[in-house]
């Protein structure tokens, strides 16, 4: 009874807040989507709509992914004024990173 009660909960939960029956892949690719993909192209092929902003899919060749989670915590400063410093969340931060994991 407890069991079915639990079930039925995460499914009116699921309901309520998709976001929380994505995983935490899905949710790094949203975030990207929405707050990258204008500069950096974020599939697994094709150009960056901004030239200079670099493929996610290649950020593996530059850096480890897992070293990113501290630049994305102290928010990230680039040598150029087109990208904004952002400061993630820890929960966003590991949703972004198992996101750009799932690239390499």
């Amino acid at each position: 009874m407890l069991r079915l009660a639990l079930s039925v909960a995460l499914g009116v939960l699921t309901l309520v807040n998709p976001a929380l029956a994505a995983t935490p892949e899905q949710r790094g690719k949203t975030f990207a989507r929405t707050h990258c993909a204008r500069c950096h192209s974020i599939e697994r092929s094709g150009p960056s709509p901004f030239d200079p902003a670099p493929p996610f899919r290649t950020l593996h060749q530059r850096y480890p992914v897992e070293t990113l989670s501290e630049a994305l915590a102290e928010g990230i400063v680039t040598g150029h004024p087109a990208m904004p410093q952002f400061e993630l969340s820890p929960d966003q931060i590991h949703d972004l990173l198992s996101f750009l994991k799932t690239l390499e």
